[in-house]
């Protein structure tokens, strides 16, 4: 085990300590860091491949450098690695895995093609979250699990492409919202205060980190600096909703003082899920 992921794990420790309430989700997801990178030791070639030669085009293009929908790569062991995550939400939580395998197991439920509809922009007027729900037939509440493992499931195989490329991408002019290397938009970043303040944006999906301006929504692009506002729970100012008043959009933000050597945002993602009812209270999705 890595001291990266025995950190994570000790993490997870304290925060099941600190909030109960989330001790069965944070042990679902120490289970999947775990998992996480038995997967990536028993990798041989990876599935995602990049041509050098196009990153540049791409990045000054505004497309991320894995384009799902307009490939053929072969899904076999990701749809694997899902089987296996869902296998950890049967030991975890069996109750609700019961009632999540009853969505899966619905002829709707197409795990390779929400997969590949989530790499394809969103139609006008219909955000992403909408699409995938209409893709997989969702009706419950339980879907947010049942979309954590998709989006996990292809995590390890996404990574090595943020690795090997993202260096490359961190010098180019990327300034959209969403990911350079996947696509996806992100649900959380973190403010830097060792780089006087600049934000970055974190890809669940592939696990990179982006520069964005903090003046900016990374949804909509609006710039309005009166529109842009954010919110935090007393005694948590650390971790705060940077929210958008045009397009009622939100994303959650940790504040790293300078003395900090980073944090899991994977973990950080879950331990701030009230921050997220917060939102929706508020009227923001």
């Amino acid at each position: 085990m890595g001291s990266t992921l025995r950190k994570s794990l000790k993490t997870i420790e304290e925060y099941k300590t600190a909030n109960p309430h989330y001790r069965d989700l944070l042990d679902i997801l120490g289970d999947i860091l775990i998992l996480r990178e038995e997967y990536r030791k028993n990798m041989t070639k990876p599935i995602f491949s990049v041509e050098d030669k196009l990153i540049p085009g791409k990045m000054a293009g505004g497309l991320p450098l894995i384009d799902l929908a307009g490939n053929k790569y072969d899904l076999t062991r990701p749809k694997e690695y899902f089987d296996s995550l869902i296998s950890i939400a049967q030991k975890r939580m069996p109750a609700e895995a019961h009632r999540f395998l009853d969505v899966i197991k619905n002829e709707q439920f197409d795990w390779e093609a929400i997969i590949r509809e989530s790499f394809n922009p969103a139609p006008e007027g219909e955000d992403i979250p909408e699409r995938e729900a209409r893709a997989s037939g969702e009706h419950d509440e339980q879907i947010d699990l049942i979309d954590l493992f998709i989006e996990e499931s292809l995590r390890p195989e996404l990574e090595v492409v943020a690795e090997k490329y993202g260096a490359l991408v961190e010098k180019s002019d990327w300034t959209e919202g969403y990911c350079p290397i996947c696509g996806k938009e992100p649900k959380i970043g973190e403010i830097r205060e060792s780089e006087d303040g600049r934000r970055y944006l974190f890809c669940n999906q592939c696990g990179y980190k982006w520069h964005f301006r903090r003046i900016k929504c990374p949804f909509c692009g609006n710039e309005e600096q009166h529109s842009l506002a954010y919110f935090a729970v007393e005694g948590e100012e650390s971790h705060r909703v940077d929210v958008c008043n045009k397009c009622r959009r939100y994303i959650k933000i940790i504040e790293l003082p300078k003395s900090s050597e980073g944090v899991n945002l994977d973990v950080e993602d879950i331990a701030t899920l009230h921050l997220d009812m917060l939102a929706y209270e508020e009227g923001y999705n």
